[in-house]
């Protein structure tokens, strides 16, 4: 145990006025005082696009990063079903105070009131700004932006473009972001990863990175560094990111001082298509919003396989609507998905293996016809068709829950900015505002409101309140903290091509990944998080003896690049269900099955955990030390979270 975690940047008084405050009582830089700034921002996904953009739009020079070959390319533009905002032009009581409550009960109270309201406020502007940018935002017939609902909420809040919305969104940063490319504000390095943080004077103040084609290690200095990378839901293999999706930024800041905060909070998304078999290498998300029309059944009676077409409506068990009549289909995630996985338990399942159940459109092609339906969701329809071969228009989607957001990350203040000065995590690489669970369509919320909104602020207030020798001192490259760092990179790279073992990256990928599935993923019990912690070490160890790279690190090196990653997975996951082990209650996507209600709800122990958990990290294979940021409820009082 370590001292308690406290958010000094967090503001008080009336929290609609918080943002506000906090706004005013920056400190500013100049114009002219920018242009002697540089900000390193590694990702370009819509955190790290929409901040790249406007921080060059300000005046700073920015040094961009992406491991892809485009900026467009980033794992964002799969973001399918919508994004959130407090417009409420549907007149359906609708407000910025109702998206705060909503978000805050639909993580069951593990998020900070402060950082959620303030999301909530910017909501209404990230819309405007991308009508600005020209993203094509659905339509009612009249013209105005059309919306629909999404989990954990009974209004319709959710603006999106077909099922394209995070494709659309990033075109609309990455447009902003070309222009200031185009104008010199912004060098954009593509095909570039980021190995590790360069941290001189307890500062961050640079990062060294590969050149994914050349092979070539490098250092690149600045005066802040932005973390815009993703999450880390690649260490389970299977999930719905994209392949290279991966923790070794977040997790090279983690051992230079950043503390981690939740990792144990990982969300399983209830609509994927099932897995087809061991060959499989990444599951394939469907989007939420299909539950806004499509209906989850299984057969009443165990074990029945009949195709669903021959199974009367009596004999279906509709159980979301059953269990959850005030929400029905459209319950949060966590609860979606648990629900799936009791009915497949009881031998309810449908598929292959009998893990699955329907998503059914048979009444909402007969409400609003076939046309209509294409409209809305054809572009899915189609994606599920081409991976199946079954047609959605003619039998039901088969689905079923998988790994898909991370709601930890670095920790983070009120000002975004991690335990180590200089260093900020915005978007999904930071823990602050889902709590337990992520409401479907804030994920494109908090990365535009991060990226857009609140970072130009506070990153601008940090650099201001330095002192005027260290402001612009720049650091040379030949300082030995670069040095060191560099080589450092260059030792475990070689280490991992001189190896010569016989088993490859992604056989311990794949191992590291059924293990947690098995013991941290939908259920987690403390016999099973322990034998989960006995085999990872010897894991982490059998990986440095056994791990085989072949080729050169002279040149594009696929191989090379994933075992880096899985060496920092094997890490990663430690910590994983050692925080998941500590949390014996059960909230959102930690379902500790210990502690649970009657009826099988996650029962949370807000006497002994209305808290965040930040990890410090003191060396590999060491115990790490636990900082505890208190969690206060002024305005949500935590309560049984109920969706009946």
């Amino acid at each position: 145990m370590g001292e308690p975690l406290v958010d000094r940047s967090a503001p008080d008084g009336p929290i609609a006025e918080r943002w506000d405050r906090r706004r005013f009582e920056a400190k500013l830089v100049n114009p002219a005082n920018r242009r002697g700034h540089t900000v390193i921002v590694v990702g370009t996904g819509l955190a790290g696009g929409a901040a790249g953009a406007t921080l060059a739009e300000q005046g700073y020079r920015v040094l961009q990063f992406c491991y892809q070959d485009s900026p467009r390319r980033a794992h964002s533009i799969a973001a399918q079903g919508g994004i959130n905002a407090a417009k409420n032009y549907r007149n359906d009581g609708d407000s910025v105070h109702r998206l705060f409550y909503d978000t805050v009960k639909g993580g069951d109270f593990r998020a900070r009131e402060s950082g959620v309201h303030r999301l909530a406020q910017v909501s209404v502007e990230i819309i405007d700004q991308c009508v600005a940018q020209g993203v094509p935002f659905a339509r009612e017939y009249g013209g105005l932006l059309d919306t629909r609902s999404f989990g954990g909420v009974q209004v319709s809040r959710t603006f999106y473009a077909r099922g394209q919305t995070g494709q659309q969104l990033l075109l609309g940063a990455y447009q902003s972001l070309s222009r200031q490319i185009a104008a010199g504000q912004v060098e954009m390095r593509a095909r570039t990863e980021m190995l590790d943080l360069i941290v001189i004077d307890g500062r961050a103040r640079g990062i060294v990175a590969r050149d994914l084609v050349t092979g070539r290690i490098d250092s690149y200095l600045a005066d802040a560094v932005v973390l815009a990378t993703g999450g880390y839901g690649n260490v389970f293999h299977l999930s719905t990111n994209a392949k290279n999706s991966n923790a070794t930024a977040l997790w090279r800041a983690h051992r230079r001082g950043a503390y981690f905060a939740n990792p144990c909070f990982t969300q399983i998304h209830p609509t994927c298509i099932p897995r087809a078999g061991d060959h499989q290498s990444k599951l394939t998300l469907m989007s939420e919003s299909l539950r806004n029309d499509g209906r989850i059944w299984v057969p009443v009676r165990a074990g029945d396989d009949r195709p669903p077409r021959e199974i009367p409506t009596s004999e279906r068990d509709y159980y979301l609507e059953r269990q959850y009549p005030a929400f029905g289909n459209l319950v949060p995630r966590d609860i979606a998905s648990r629900a799936a996985k009791s009915v497949c338990d009881e031998g309810r399942g449908v598929g292959p293996g009998g893990q699955g159940v329907y998503l059914d459109f048979t009444d909402a092609i007969a409400r609003l016809g076939r046309e209509a339906v294409a409209e809305r969701y054809g572009n899915l329809f189609e994606m599920y068709e081409r991976i199946t071969a079954e047609s959605p228009y003619e039998t039901p989607m088969r689905i079923y829950p998988a790994i898909h957001y991370t709601m930890g990350g670095l920790w983070v203040d009120y000002d975004l900015q991690t335990t180590v000065p200089g260093l900020f995590a915005i978007g999904e690489a930071n823990f602050s505002d889902h709590g337990a669970n992520r409401l479907g369509a804030s994920a494109l919320m908090q990365g535009l409101a991060d990226g857009y909104f609140v970072l130009p602020s506070t990153l601008g207030d940090y650099l201001a309140r330095l002192p005027r020798d260290e402001a612009f001192r720049d650091v040379d490259r030949d300082h030995p903290a670069v040095h060191a760092c560099v080589g450092e990179v260059t030792d475990r790279l070689f280490a991992l091509l001189s190896n010569n073992g016989d088993r490859s990256p992604e056989s311990f990928h794949r191992e590291i990944g059924e293990l947690l599935w098995e013991e941290c993923g939908m259920a987690r019990d403390e016999a099973g998080l322990k034998r989960a912690l006995e085999r990872i070490p010897a894991l982490r160890e059998e990986f440095w003896q056994r791990i085989r790279v072949p080729g050169s690190g002279r040149e594009l090196n696929q191989s090379l690049e994933k075992a880096n990653r899985v060496s920092d997975y094997l890490e990663l996951a430690e910590l994983l269900c050692l925080d998941a082990l500590h949390r014996t209650e059960s909230c959102g996507g930690h379902f500790r099955t210990e502690s649970q209600t009657a009826s099988g709800e996650a029962l949370r122990d807000d006497e002994s955990y209305t808290y965040a958990a930040g990890w410090e990290f003191t060396g590999a294979g060491r115990a790490p030390v636990l900082h505890r940021e208190q969690l206060n409820f002024e305005y949500v009082h935590p309560t049984m979270r109920s969706y009946a």
